[in-house]
């Protein structure tokens, strides 16, 4: 009488490495492809958080500019105010100078606050509060009150961190020029620029392009001009 044995197949050693290699190969593989997806993730984040507050920026820069109001003269100057752009302006109770100073329709209209839409607005490089970071701080200064009976409230509003240099250049028609002031006496500019550029170099790559803009102003003041015109037969 025989007595069969029961043989089982079994992995053989080579097999089981084979198994190994390919699952370390797939492994490998997959953690290659994820860690190529979570670097584009983070670098798009970054991208996108960077280029939010030049948007931002940007926005307002144009919107202010879009809707400046016309200087005039008299008593009324102070709510239609003027336009000055240049290097060192001193506006208002400002600590540090300004770029630019416009008077804006761009104020919020509001059942609880009795002023109107016009506004006195500025924007202006401070150093940043932290002394190790690159660039200054640009703000965007918002005086709402214009006939304060004391020092007028003053709100700053951080716009941009990491600026080198901002230039505003105002087009008259021929050139464009680094300095305008209807206020001064002494200027010939009495009228709105017919266009403002403005030129944003950020800080950290010198060989970076300044983001730069170009707005239009439509607005133009009345003059005392008589315009004569002949008729024929």
């Amino acid at each position: 009488m025989k007595i069969g044995t029961n043989r089982t197949r079994a992995f053989t050693l080579i097999e089981m490495i084979l198994a190994v290699g390919v699952a370390a190969i797939v492994l490998i593989t997959a953690n290659a492809v994820l860690y190529t997806a979570l670097h584009l993730r983070d670098s798009t984040a970054d991208a996108v958080d960077a280029a939010a507050p030049v948007d931002s920026t940007v926005t307002f820069l144009r919107r202010d500019l879009q809707c400046c109001v016309v200087p005039t003269n008299g008593t009324s100057k102070i709510l239609s105010g003027g336009f000055r752009a240049g290097d060192g302006l001193v506006s208002g109770n400002n600590n540090e100078p300004v770029v630019v100073e416009m008077y804006t329709t761009t104020g919020a209209l509001s059942e609880s606050v009795p002023w109107g839409e016009i506004q006195r607005v500025t924007y202006e490089l401070k150093t940043p509060t932290l002394g190790a970071a690159a660039g200054k701080d640009l703000y965007r200064s918002v005086t709402r009150n214009l006939l304060p009976a004391g020092t007028p409230e003053v709100t700053d509003q951080l716009m941009l961190s990491g600026v080198e240099t901002l230039k505003f250049s105002c087009y008259d028609g021929a050139l464009w020029q680094p300095v305008w002031d209807t206020t001064s006496s002494s200027s010939v500019n009495t009228n709105l620029p017919l266009a403002v550029k403005v030129d944003i170099q950020l800080a950290g790559n010198p060989a970076l392009a300044p983001v730069e803009i170009v707005v239009p102003l439509d607005c133009v003041a009345r003059t005392n001009m008589v315009f004569a015109t002949t008729t024929g037969n």
